[in-house]
């Protein structure tokens, strides 16, 4: 099932930092040029990073598709301070994306 325009758009709402790319009827969610997760099926799921971990110690892994790493599960999508927080804290622990040639 892919992710509906009107929860994409809810998440982007949240916090102005992100960013998405449409990928297969589901999004990658980026945050000052870096991936931090995804929309998928409706769920927003970030990567385990040990900030994310901190901040979520009871979030559940789940897989956003077949064949993926695990990620965690966002389930306080309507906290905008609480993302803001997140997505934060995460980006020093993220890789910097690669040079496209």
């Amino acid at each position: 099932m892919a992710s509906s325009k009107e929860y994409i758009d809810f998440v982007l709402d949240q916090f102005s930092g992100l960013s998405a790319c449409a990928m297969m009827g589901e999004y990658v969610l980026y945050y000052g040029g870096k991936v931090v997760g995804g929309v998928y099926d409706n769920r927003l799921l970030v990567k385990p990073t040990l900030s994310a971990k901190a901040l979520m110690p009871n979030a559940e892994y789940q897989l956003p598709y077949e064949g993926a790493k695990e990620m965690l599960i966002v389930e306080d999508i309507e906290n905008r301070y609480f993302l803001k927080e997140l997505f934060e804290a995460m980006y020093d622990e993220l890789p910097t994306p690669k040079k496209r040639k």
